[in-house]
């Protein structure tokens, strides 16, 4: 029996290890378990209170088809559940699949949430107020997209669906700038959207590029209690500089049409930088990331980056230079998936923070 029971661990010992190397590696328990593994993430957000936990019980199910279909990536189930410092949390599940034989990729998620996030407006000349808000949702995502022809691009469309209310958490009047009729309504907004992906991994590429682009309505008729229109694009390019050097470049820029809610803005989105901190009607940013491989295992990262929000009316040179600037280190968790992991610490123009990346922080 004892035998037996070493035998037992033995093999789970074993499984958790790289059959190439011997070194701590996820891919043969993801592959046995049949792609189950709970991931538990520290959230790290500033905005959300600069700590947390999310746990996620995740499946991965890799596909098996023909090589002439390129790089596939594994189909992901997962039941998640946040609770951050400044008591926001969130219960929700999504999925992320394909059918390569058809040329269809297809999203979908759902949940519930109640989240306390800052916004900031400028109340005097070159000064910002904070206002803090409890946002309470139900989202709905729900996305199909089919591939053109040959090629790798796929055409698609979404839609978005949310019922939320907003609860005013200071002691003030509610400016002007937070209309009434904002703080309980229905979002429902339909996109279209153009989607080509040469990544040669999803998780953390090492090569290729992505690039997409959405164009979505709110109005009645997709049930939406806002007449509005949104324009989004971004680009993210990977380039391998030599075996163990990866530069990455994104481009990101977003535009609204007519007047959304003020929670709805787009805003900068950087490691360093409070989510929503910096809205705008238009927003264009640019990140640089380098990764350096110093093994097969280990890596280490250098980003920096730099953006501008600009309000209705306001031109590109009257808006502030938004900016970050961080380092971390990555460790290939799962060799056989292409997965690495890490820590970044990253500082913008008035914050600080640190991320547990999972994949590339540029992944959406």
């Amino acid at each position: 029996m004892a035998q037996d029971s070493l035998t037992k661990k033995e093999i789970r010992k074993a499984i958790m290890k790289d059959t190439l190397d011997g070194k701590l590696d996820l891919s043969r328990f993801l592959i046995d378990m049949k792609g189950f593994v709970p991931v538990p993430l520290i959230i790290t957000e500033p905005a959300l209170g600069g700590f947390g936990g999310l746990m996620a019980f995740t499946f991965l199910s890799p596909k098996k088809v023909d090589p002439k279909y390129g790089y596939v990536p594994p189909d992901i189930t997962a039941i998640a559940g946040m609770y951050t410092a400044n008591n926001s949390w969130l219960l929700g599940g999504g999925r992320i699949g394909s059918l390569p034989k058809a040329g269809v990729k297809y999203r979908a998620f759902a949940g519930y949430g109640s989240i306390n996030l800052d916004f900031y407006r400028e109340i005097a000349e070159g000064t910002d107020q904070k206002f803090s808000f409890n946002i309470k949702a139900l989202p709905i995502y729900l996305s199909v997209s089919k591939k053109v022809s040959k090629s790798d691009i796929y055409l698609g469309t979404e839609y978005i669906y949310s019922s939320t209310t907003l609860k005013p958490e200071f002691d003030e009047n509610l400016p002007d700038l937070f209309p009434d009729k904002e703080l309980d309504s229905k979002i429902g907004s339909l996109g279209f959207f153009a989607d080509w992906d040469k990544r040669n991994n999803f998780f953390t590429p090492d090569k290729g590029f992505r690039i997409n682009t959405v164009y979505a309505i709110d109005d009645d008729w997709t049930g939406s209690d806002y007449n509005y229109q949104k324009l989004t694009g971004f680009v993210n390019w990977f380039l391998p500089v030599k075996n163990n050097w990866i530069s990455g470049l994104r481009i990101d820029a977003q535009h609204v049409f007519d007047r959304p809610p003020f929670y709805l803005l787009p805003f900068i989105n950087l490691r360093g930088v409070p989510l929503a901190r910096y809205q705008g009607f238009t927003t264009v940013l640019a990140e640089t990331e380098q990764r350096y491989d110093f093994s097969r295992r280990w890596s280490g990262v250098a980003f920096a980056g730099m953006g501008k929000a600009m309000m209705e009316n306001q031109s590109f040179g009257d808006a502030d230079l938004i900016y970050n600037y961080g380092a971390g280190f990555r460790y290939l968790v799962a060799r056989a998936f292409g997965i690495r992991a890490g820590i970044d610490v990253a500082g913008g123009p008035d914050s600080f923070g640190w991320y547990i990346v999972f994949g590339h922080n540029w992944n959406r």
